[in-house]
């Protein structure tokens, strides 16, 4: 991979940055839509394995793009991933073009970084899970039972029994997902914050959730497991029955989504405050 980089004349930014990537990998989720751009694109250049890659083009939606960035995790191999929109809303994508030259896009687009939440989560029957999210962890109640949870943030109980559906911790990537649309905030991606929001509360009656420092860990624990079990949910994955769950920030685990000039992820986080349909 190499890289060219030139100043910025009036911010003295080092936002003119080209990178010219040797080994990429094309990856497609398995819709039609997805198969099919994965046809036209096949013949542009020399594809790789993700394995041996130096950045990788993701041709699906945003879940797939999700499994994508996972499966890096998973693989300890992280590398920058440019997404192509061939699903619905495509936050995490750039557009679909199958006249554009891929390679072209790739040297000018910009990377931006997002770091995956960690998550040890412990069942009922005292197993203990290693998860993470690039989105959201969400604790949500199994059965027609209410959900009954302690709220820890840092060293101290917060939230004594928060009754409702459940309760989600949200970065600022996955913000205007779930999150939003459990009346979270949206966060800007560069905010080193976390949204903890509540999932149709019905006490305490008054909190509407919170914005939290980044470097803070959260641990929720899980109040009558037995007669309101629980599921959490970390992205695509389900564990069931859960006891408790503590979170924290990755920055260890950082991944890189690249995008096209001007139609950066922050600049989607911001244009999603002003919507108004």
């Amino acid at each position: 991979m190499d890289t060219a980089i030139g100043m910025d004349a009036e911010s003295g930014s080092l936002d003119d940055v080209t990178i010219q990537f040797e080994k990429v990998a094309l990856v497609a989720s398995e819709t039609p839509r997805a198969q099919e751009a994965f046809a036209n694109l096949a013949g542009q250049r020399d594809w790789v394995p993700l394995s041996d890659a130096d950045a990788v083009v993701v041709l699906g939606g945003d879940g797939f793009m999700l499994h994508t960035l996972h499966n890096m995790l998973d693989m300890r191999r992280i590398v920058p991933a440019y997404g192509m929109n061939r699903g619905t809303v495509g936050f995490l994508m750039n557009r679909y073009d199958n006249r554009a030259n891929v390679t072209r896009r790739l040297e000018k687009a910009r990377c931006k970084t997002i770091s995956p939440l960690r998550i040890t989560a412990v069942t009922q029957d005292g197993e203990m899970h290693k998860l993470c999210a690039i989105n959201e962890l969400s604790l949500l109640r199994e059965t027609r039972q209410t959900a009954k949870i302690e709220v820890t943030v840092g060293s101290r109980v917060r939230i004594k029994e928060l009754v409702g559906d459940g309760i989600l911790v949200s970065t600022p990537a996955g913000s205007t997902a779930y999150n939003l649309s459990a009346n979270g905030p949206i966060l800007p991606l560069d905010s080193s914050m976390l949204a903890l929001t509540p999932i149709s509360p019905f006490r305490p009656r008054r909190w509407r959730g919170a914005i939290l420092p980044d470097e803070m860990s959260i641990t929720l624990r899980v109040l009558e497991p037995a007669k309101r079990p629980i599921a959490a949910v970390a992205d695509q994955k389900e564990l069931r029955d859960i006891a408790e769950v503590r979170v924290e920030i990755d920055h260890s685990s950082a991944l890189e989504l690249m995008f096209d000039p001007g139609q950066s992820l922050a600049e989607r986080i911001v244009s999603e405050q002003f919507a108004v349909d």
